[in-house]
């Protein structure tokens, strides 16, 4: 990309829109692109990947130095890091990824380093994860959740624009002066080693740094004006966070990545907060990487690459349900979770590349542990007695040679050991939930897992598509899809749920944050039995109410927490898809001075007035200087006009996010209680 003139690089984005118009052959490790009748792009690429800058070749007279090459780099997805999963006959080695580390497996590499397959225009499929989603970002400064009530402002976990601190220089050169065209396959380790507790070396300082700046661009131009050379520019800063052992921002800029091409190729999957979500991750590792901390606060922001597997002796487990997998990355399949006596949950994963076809089958696939030949399907419903297991912090289960495993009896969930995952109470399994991050994604520990026995009353409207009604503990819990991918089940299923008011149920659902009951159901235990939502398809049958609808009970509704977020994430995102500029025309005015004294600023903006008028003045406060800061421009010493200062601007768009999230979490935390 650096070889490019500055022509040529605003020539890239049409370039590549008219090279994925273009017929593609294959013909064994060569990929090739018709750019017209006679001239032709080539990746070569043994084994399915392109590692080197010479194995993209041009036939044009302007080769090496031309834009069909940077086009074709661009325009194919990001490999996968193949390296980073251990084969699954391997002794005492996991199985393939599972869901909330896929994203982590997808290399940060270079636009060079592509698929042999024809290069879409976009990358893999993103959808609505169950998680699929890495750790939440860590804040750039530590704060206790708030536990104030939805009348009450919750603290926001990190300053208003206005005190944030200047930005630190970087401790080293960042790296954006490298090879836009660094191989995957170089001397530095392809899979760095376990982060343990040691402060930020000199390439990490200087690898943060850059992931920082590359993403200040992005925030800055938002999905509109993010194009081809950005996405080059944050691959290759994310590249060098993963030889600098940075695998935690490294695989958020991985998602940020996949997440603009998807909103740029207007992807049915495609979700702006799921976006927002990555971009703010990867602002906050990379803010808390670049400052002064604890080693093992720099240690949870730099992430592991790989999960340890500590031996687990011999378990007794208990199928508890199997729930199919779809990843932003190209990864796909099923994860089967189960129990033992105890209550810990343990999953048993096999996720690879692949897409929805893979994960609607994978659940026929034989479990690969030991010699049993139950499935997926078979193992949500029976037992297993595991001798030599190999188990990860998170309860993932490894398929190592040394694991021996043989079918048992399963357990009904009304039965014990599972009846008892049911007897806590709600409200303390949400606590729960928040408490281990589940507000800002879904966990490989099944902390965010609720197992609520529920009466279906009705169904909702809503914008996203309708959502089931249940009473549970008293409160009315809005059920969604997991998963709305057509080739799924989940919203077939939703939809015949609905159909049968007054249904008892007995279910496991994930929780969804939001200001009133809500959680994504994956699988129910109906008078007919038990379904994985996700992959079984309900029968009439199966729905037939047990009893009528009890009328209402007369007395006093208990009402929603009610608080005006909407607004703040409806601005937060704004910012993601038109970057800065969505701001700019609607900040607060300056103040006005004088010979004598300054009057502050008055801010007559509906979004800030609604705000204080429900109580929530650091959320006024937050976008009052989010707007400010996307319009504030000084001038030099002739009265010129001078950049705006977008590393600010980052800061205050991030204070913003992270307040989002705890008063959301607060908020949440609130709703559920009876």
């Amino acid at each position: 990309m650096a070889a490019l003139s500055p022509r040529l690089r605003k020539r890239l984005d049409a370039a590549v829109e008219k090279l994925a118009a273009r017929p593609v052959t294959s013909d064994g490790d060569i990929c090739r692109i018709a750019v017209d009748d006679e001239t032709f792009v080539e990746l070569h690429a043994p084994g399915g990947t392109v590692t080197a800058e010479d194995a993209i070749r041009c036939g044009c007279l302007l080769a090496p130095a031309c834009v069909h090459r940077a086009a074709a780099a661009a325009l194919a997805p990001i490999a996968d890091d193949t390296s980073a999963t251990a084969p699954s006959d391997a002794p005492d080695q996991p199985s393939p990824p599972a869901p909330d580390e896929a994203d982590a497996t997808a290399p940060p590499t270079e636009p060079t380093e592509a698929r042999t397959s024809p290069p879409p225009t976009s990358a893999p499929t993103s959808s609505a994860l169950p998680t699929s989603a890495p750790p939440a970002s860590e804040p750039p400064t530590s704060a206790p959740t708030s536990s104030a009530p939805p009348t009450s402002e919750p603290t926001s976990s990190a300053p208003p624009a206005s005190a944030a601190p200047a930005s630190e220089p970087p401790t080293s050169a960042p790296t954006t002066s490298a090879p836009t065209t660094l191989p995957l396959t170089t001397s530095a380790p392809t899979t760095p080693p376990l982060t343990s507790s040691a402060p930020n070396t000199p390439p990490q300082a200087a690898a943060a740094e850059a992931l920082w700046q590359a993403a200040v661009l992005v925030l800055d131009a938002g999905v509109d004006g993010a194009g081809a050379v950005l996405q080059a520019g944050l691959l290759r800063a994310a590249h060098t966070a993963r030889l600098a052992a940075l695998p935690r921002p490294a695989a958020a800029a991985i998602r940020t990545v996949n997440g603009l091409r998807a909103a740029r190729a207007a992807e049915p999957g495609h979700r702006t907060a799921e976006l927002a979500d990555a971009l703010a991750e990867l602002l906050a590792t990379a803010y808390g990487l670049r400052r002064p901390g604890t080693p093992d606060a720099h240690a949870a922001l730099r992430g592991t690459a790989r999960r340890a597997y500590a031996p687990g002796g011999s378990l007794r487990l208990y199928g508890l349900f199997t729930e199919p997998v779809l990843t932003s990355t190209g990864h796909a399949g099923v994860v089967t979770w189960t129990a033992d006596a105890a209550g810990r949950l343990y999953t048993v994963p096999d996720v690879a590349p692949g897409g929805p076809a893979r994960a609607r089958n994978a659940g026929d696939r034989a479990v690969r542990m030991g010699d049993t030949a139950l499935t997926h399907r078979d193992l949500a419903r029976a037992g297993l007695v595991v001798s030599g297991a190999t188990v990860s912090a998170e309860g993932r289960l490894g398929a190592g040679r040394s694991v021996r495993a043989a079918a048992a009896a399963g357990a009904d969930w009304t039965a014990e050991p599972l009846a008892a995952l049911w007897s806590v109470p709600v409200a303390d399994q949400v606590a729960r939930a928040l408490a281990g991050g589940a507000a800002k994604a879904p966990r490989a520990t099944g902390e965010d897992l609720l197992f609520l026995d529920a009466t279906l009353t009705g169904v909702a409207r809503e914008a996203g598509g309708d959502c089931l009604l249940a009473e549970c503990d008293g409160l009315t819990v809005r059920l969604t899809a997991a998963d709305d991918h057509p080739e799924l089940a989940h919203r077939e299923n939703l939809a015949l749920l609905a159909t049968a008011p007054g249904t008892r149920v007995r279910a496991v659902a994930r929780l969804v944050p939001a200001g009133h009951p809500r959680a994504a159901l994956l699988a129910v235990r109906l008078p007919t039995g038990r379904h994985d939502l996700g992959l079984d398809r309900l029968q009439r049958q199966d729905v037939t109410p047990t009893s009528p609808l009890p009328e209402p009970a007369p007395g006093p509704v208990r009402p929603t927490p009610s608080a005006p977020l909407h607004i703040l994430r409806r601005r937060t995102e704004q910012v993601v898809v038109a970057g800065r500029r969505a701001l700019t025309r609607a900040a607060p005015a300056r103040p006005h001075t004088t010979a004598r004294h300054t009057t502050a600023p008055h801010t007559t903006t509906p979004d800030t007035a609604l705000l204080r008028r429900a109580g929530l003045s650091t959320a006024a406060e937050l976008l009052d200087a989010l707007r400010r800061s996307a319009a504030e421009r000084g001038r030099d010493g002739f009265g010129r006009l001078v950049s705006a200062d977008t590393d600010a601007f980052a800061r205050a768009w991030l204070a913003t996010a992270r307040y989002l999230d705890e008063a959301s979490t607060a908020l949440c935390r609130e709703a559920w209680r009876t």
